[in-house]
């Protein structure tokens, strides 16, 4: 009799396989409110990860980090009018506090743009204050009606990025910069997903913004994924809340710019994208645990296993030992293999015997014995190799899977096939955005023909890549 799949297989059913893995992983659970949801221990080891990282070169861009309050005077929306449009079917809003009607309602943070730029307008006086460079990470809640753990939550983390400049140069500079820089080699280099950077048409631009920079990151099953944003808001909230500096020369002038942000979506990127049949691949460079040291049966080869995880620990490796004898082998090795730990070691009698230690690989697959004391110099080249593994299959399953195309007809069949489509935005426009839209298909980003970010939305050569999207 077959045995049978601990996860439903992808091409059965992608949605159900990545519900499944998120359970069987310990990823997550749905929370008591619907859209909201709990993450487990290794999944949030994901996150904290993801946080280090990206905090490392959000500091290094000059940002520092800040905290602002969860509720915003619902007043403060309304002074930017795109902003609060775009936001007001997702909001919260608490109308009662302390058994009482409050005199003005307050909303759950959705993003921060007002309530900083409140803050903002107090703290910039002159252009000596400037650029102020400001980060939070936090949670934000934006009611969801159709939500999807890690993907779409009522409730999520994230960081947001705020600053401040003197002139629409160094803002839209600083703007990019994160884009490129920061998010971009994060995703890139770290989570191993080969994003596509490009410039949200101006019907998928931001709330308030002059200018979206976008992440896109082709899943396994042909969808893409918006990993990130970064946006120029020009003077919009400036005026709005009265944000200017004294320059050098005696004039007051509004200040410009930016917001930019990612989130625990990235946590359902890596999933998507590097998953298998058999549970998560996690990049080495991410991963909480690279190495899980593995005792199969009898008391020394605890002691051994422990010896080795000291060992590695020491060389900059971080190493979980799993010295559980009292729990059968097998169902310890699959719940390494769901978790998508990169490198397995495993050692029992017949190993110690033999001086050896079997060498098992999660990204690529496949076992060795090896001598066990040519670990700690052989880990650190196999865990580089599959990292640059996992990049070269994302990038390989992107450029297989995107068609150029010349009509909307024919894009939107290949994005309803599971691909990306390429088509001229001269060709393309809104006229047939709209067209597409109601088909689900969505313009992910523009790009320039040579695959760099094009300086505006008509300029020459600009293409469209357009996807079904989650």
């Amino acid at each position: 009799m077959a045995k049978t799949p601990v996860l439903t297989p992808q091409a059965e059913d992608f949605p159900r396989w990545y519900q499944d893995l998120i359970n069987k992983a310990e990823l997550a659970d749905n929370g008591p409110v619907r859209g909201t949801m709990v993450i487990r221990p290794y999944g949030y080891g994901l996150w904290e990860r993801m946080q280090q990282e990206m905090d490392a070169r959000i500091k290094d861009a000059g940002a520092q980090n800040a905290y602002f309050p969860l509720f915003i005077p619902q007043s403060y929306l309304t002074r930017e009018a795109e902003h609060v449009e775009g936001f007001a079917p997702e909001l919260a809003v608490v109308t009662h506090g302390g058994g009482k009607e409050l005199e003005e309602p307050v909303v759950v943070r959705p993003t921060s743009e007002t309530i900083i730029n409140d803050y903002f307008s107090k703290w910039v006086q002159s252009y000596r204050d400037l650029p102020l460079l400001i980060n939070q990470w936090a949670n934000v809640v934006r009611w969801e009606m159709r939500p999807r753990v890690f993907l779409r939550t009522t409730e999520f983390l994230w960081q947001e990025g705020h600053t401040a400049h003197a002139t629409y140069e160094d803002a839209r500079d600083y703007a990019a910069y994160i884009h490129r820089e920061v998010y971009a080699d994060f995703m890139v280099n770290v989570l191993g997903i080969d994003v596509v950077l490009g410039r949200k048409t101006p019907r998928e631009r931001f709330a308030g913004a002059i200018n979206t920079l976008t992440l896109e990151g082709m899943m396994g099953d042909g969808k893409a994924l918006q990993m990130g944003t970064s946006h120029e808001l020009g003077t919009n909230f400036a005026k709005a809340f009265q944000t200017r500096y004294l320059t050098a020369d005696g004039r007051q002038e509004l200040v410009w710019q930016t917001s930019w942000g990612t989130s625990t979506r990235m946590v359902g990127g890596l999933i998507m994208s590097h998953g298998d049949d058999n549970g998560l691949r996690v990049p080495p460079r991410l991963a909480a645990v690279q190495v899980v040291v593995m005792a199969i049966k009898g008391e020394e080869s605890v002691a051994r296993v422990r010896e080795l995880g000291d060992t590695l620990r020491a060389a900059g490796l971080r190493v979980h030992v799993d010295d559980r004898v009292d729990t059968p082998f097998g169902r310890r090795a699959v719940d390494w293999e769901l978790k998508g730990v990169p490198v397995r070691i495993e050692i029992g009698p017949r190993d110690l015997e033999a001086g050896t230690a079997m060498l098992v690989r999660r990204i690529p697959g496949g076992k060795e014995a090896v001598p066990a004391d040519a670990l700690t110099a052989l880990l650190p080249k196999v865990l580089d190799d599959d990292q640059a593994l996992l990049l070269e299959q994302s990038r390989h399953r992107r450029e297989s899977r995107t068609a150029d195309v010349a009509t909307v007809a024919e894009a939107a069949e290949a994005a309803v096939a599971g691909g990306w489509a390429r088509i001229p935005w001269a060709v393309l426009g809104e006229e047939g955005e709209a067209k597409l839209a109601e088909q689900a298909v969505s313009v992910r980003c523009l790009v320039a023909e040579d695959g760099s970010v094009p300086d505006a939305d008509d300029a020459p050569g600009t293409v469209a890549l357009v996807a079904r999207a989650y």
